[in-house]
């Protein structure tokens, strides 16, 4: 399931510069607010919700989840990344954040396969290593897609 939500149109890559973790979020999201998958409302929803209840969405080393109600906005489900050098703190220094993923859940269950599945990758020492060392979204959705380089 990972590799028809995580593709070439839904990974990226980026120096993170200047951005806080709110516009992270944004950036990350965008392919999914540009394929129609979710609403801007939705975006803003997964930010307030770290707003109100802190870093929750910091899932492991250097990895965030950012999700919301799907009634927030989902039209359809979907998955986005974006990889970001150097890490973001998210809220704080003590969750610096390079992975960030996005869920769009259009449903209470349809989703589950996809965390399932990627719950394995990232808890995979090797699979995580060659997404922490990924330079290019080629090698990313390589990766999703099951492909060793």
């Amino acid at each position: 399931m990972l590799e028809n939500l995580l593709t070439p149109r839904t990974v990226q890559l980026r120096q993170a510069g200047n951005l806080k973790w709110n516009e992270a979020i944004q950036e990350a999201a965008t392919p999914l607010l540009t394929e129609g998958k979710i609403e801007q409302s939705y975006i803003d929803a997964m930010i307030s919700v770290v707003e109100k209840n802190g870093p929750f969405i910091n899932i492991g080393p250097h990895i965030a989840l950012a999700h919301a109600r799907p009634e927030n906005g989902v039209n359809e489900m979907g998955m986005a990344l974006m990889k970001v050098d150097p890490a973001i703190d998210l809220v704080s220094e003590e969750h610096p954040i390079t992975l960030f993923f996005v869920l769009a859940a259009s449903d209470n269950t349809k989703h589950l396969e996809a965390l399932q599945e990627l719950a394995t990758k990232l808890q995979d020492e090797d699979s995580f290593a060659r997404i922490e060392n990924a330079r290019t979204v080629e090698e990313l959705v390589n990766e999703f897609k099951g492909v060793k380089e």
